[in-house]
């Protein structure tokens, strides 16, 4: 079952791993709100790590404003993520 629900307000968690991640680093550490859930495919670090059985995650459509990404733009830009790779926003924007 997916974790986060569409409208929900999450940020990119701000990792540097060694080897292969699906998450862009221009996305790395910013927030987003949550799309809708793609469902659940292989984690593809884990694929590209050559792991037998691989987890499998929720993947969620991620939209950022793209002035936070790039200090301009009134569009939206969108980014499929893997569960693992995000956490949520708490109220106090924490």
């Amino acid at each position: 079952m997916a974790e986060f629900r569409a409208g929900e307000r999450v940020r990119v968690r701000a990792v540097d791993p060694v080897g292969h991640t699906r998450v862009p680093r221009y996305v790395r550490g910013h927030r987003g709100r949550i799309v809708e859930c793609q469902g659940r495919w292989a984690l593809a670090d884990e694929c590209a790590a050559g792991v037998a059985e691989p987890r499998t995650e929720p993947v969620y459509t991620v939209a950022f404003a793209a002035a936070d990404l790039w200090g301009e733009g009134g569009h939206e830009v969108t980014v499929d993520l893997w569960e693992s790779y995000i956490e949520r926003v708490q109220e106090d924007g924490a």
